[in-house]
């Protein structure tokens, strides 16, 4: 059976200290601000465009692109991880959909959520802290990690 790949990409925005995750409504996870790569973008675009529609903010992102003399290509920002998700896993243990993920640090300049129409109210999200990510349960361990590795990045700039 083939797998079924499509890209995405996963912005760990930082404001005074904080990450801003919500809990995915169809996933049941608490997540950063992210999604899939559309047709005509590259993974760092959708990124920020997908900030931009969940939380209404348009952020920075941390990180420098690389000096590559490419005469017919430019650099683009290097995501802080890329990951490999298995979205759809059948009985047997095949796998028929992953997501790629690449996931991206950012700043932004306030904590104020004002989401486009059909993503998720602004009570949805919350700013967790280093210690509020280690302490909540409904985060999963590996968005505790990144979480806090974006705080300290943030934090570094």
């Amino acid at each position: 059976m083939e797998t079924t790949r499509h890209f995405t990409a996963t912005v760990y925005v930082v404001n005074d200290g904080a990450t801003a995750l919500h809990e995915h409504a169809r996933l049941g996870l608490t997540i950063p601000p992210g999604g899939h790569v559309d047709r005509d973008e590259l993974p760092h675009e959708a990124g920020l465009r997908e900030v931009s529609e969940e939380l209404g903010q348009e952020p920075t992102l941390l990180g420098d692109r690389p000096e590559i003399p490419a005469p017919a290509g430019v650099a683009l920002p290097t995501p802080r991880y890329q990951l490999c998700y298995d979205i759809n896993v059948h009985e047997d243990g095949s796998v028929g959909h992953q997501h790629i993920d690449h996931v991206y640090f950012g700043t932004v300049p306030t904590r104020t959520v004002a989401p486009d129409d059909g993503e998720a109210p602004p009570d949805a999200w919350e700013w967790y802290s280093p210690a509020a990510l280690r302490a909540d349960a409904a985060v999963d361990p590996d968005t505790a990690r990144i979480g806090i590795e974006a705080i300290e990045a943030a934090a570094g700039e």
